[in-house]
């Protein structure tokens, strides 16, 4: 018994060892890229952790919160006040119901861009009436006839439950989720013109929120959020009015993302990137978003949910999947989507 318990010490402790020495390499590791010579090493490692959900801490492990503020400050977007000029957007009657599918590459992304010609095709669809688990996106698509789609706006993603939405929602003209009460909330999506509008939701309330939808006339729209800070650092508008968003540096960390965008003619511009590891990249900038948008002739652009929430699905296969391997073929669950009807 005697030498068991010896054999067992002598295994906890070499255990214990070579996960000490696991952790003092990773720390050395992170120590050199914030304190090593390269700033843009340091800066993008900085960014695009505090856009992560669970791993925002480990920068705070390794630099001060003043040099954390001076980071984002350097690699955010300027803001940016202007509305959309719904007389920039000419929808002609006679459009086409082409769907193309394309690849787009970054120099540390690989993305999938899906042009939809004709806007009235793209539509919010929800697990409405929402509970505590929202469903994948293949399953949103298929449950509402559609041939494809994108993950939407920002949600309650805790534990991969993703049942309840965050915001406001409307689909098909009415408002399904109306809780505006965030910072830098916008409601992004169509009005019955089939118009991509970006709607500031501040200091809104629901009764508020009521009047906007109607005086709008907006019919599927999701919300995602404008803030940056230590604590988050999510950005929506890209190009409004053919003009590209200003930016510090990279304007953003680099991570999987979703924008939408509407060119001159009403042909919306579906956007996912990878990114976090996946095929070794880091994933797109704020900066990319808008380089790539403006290369596809957006009018306007918005930047939604992105992260391991970023997916896209089309024709009974995802072209672009969330980054966790759990998930390589399937999304993270989702209340609702922007889908594109068959």
């Amino acid at each position: 018994m005697k030498k068991i318990m010896k054999t067992l010490l002598k295994i906890l402790s070499f255990i214990g060892v070579f996960i000490l020495m696991i952790i003092i390499t990773l720390y050395s590791s992170l120590l050199l890229i914030c304190y090593g010579p390269s700033k843009e090493a340091r800066n993008i490692f900085t960014t695009t952790l505090l856009e992560t959900g669970a791993l925002k801490f480990v920068v705070h492990l390794v630099l001060p919160s003043s040099t954390i503020k001076e980071i984002v400050n350097a690699n955010s977007l300027k803001d940016m006040k202007e509305d959309v000029n719904t007389e920039l957007i000419s929808i002609e009657n006679t459009q086409s119901d082409d769907i193309v599918i394309e690849e787009v590459n970054g120099s540390n992304f690989h993305g999938t861009m899906m042009i939809v010609s004709n806007p009235k095709r793209v539509k919010v669809a929800t697990t409405y009436p929402f509970t505590e688990y929202g469903k994948t996106l293949d399953k949103i698509v298929k449950e509402n006839d559609a041939i494809g789609g994108v993950n939407g706006g920002i949600y309650q993603s805790t534990a991969n439950k993703g049942g309840y939405p965050m915001g406001v929602v409307v689909s098909d003209g009415k408002i399904v989720w109306n809780s505006p009460y965030g910072v830098g909330y916008y409601l992004i999506g169509f009005d019955n013109n089939d118009i991509l509008k970006i709607l500031s939701l501040n200091g809104l309330s629901t009764t508020d929120v009521e009047k906007l939808v109607a005086d709008e006339g907006i019919r599927d729209a999701v919300t995602f959020q404008e803030e940056a800070s230590d604590a988050n650092n999510h950005f929506v508008k890209l190009i409004v009015n053919g003009e590209k968003r200003e930016s510090n540096g990279l304007g953003s960390g680099a991570n999987p993302r979703t924008a939408i965008g509407q060119r001159k003619d009403g042909t919306v511009l579906l956007l996912v990137t990878d990114g976090r590891g996946s095929n070794g990249h880091l994933g797109a900038t704020a900066s990319d978003l808008i380089e790539v948008m403006e290369s596809y002739g957006a009018v306007n652009a918005a930047n939604i949910d992105g992260g391991s929430s970023s997916t896209m699905y089309y024709k009974d296969e995802y072209l672009m999947t969330s980054v966790t391997l759990y998930y390589s073929n399937s999304s993270w669950r989702l209340p609702e989507a922007f889908i594109i009807t068959k």
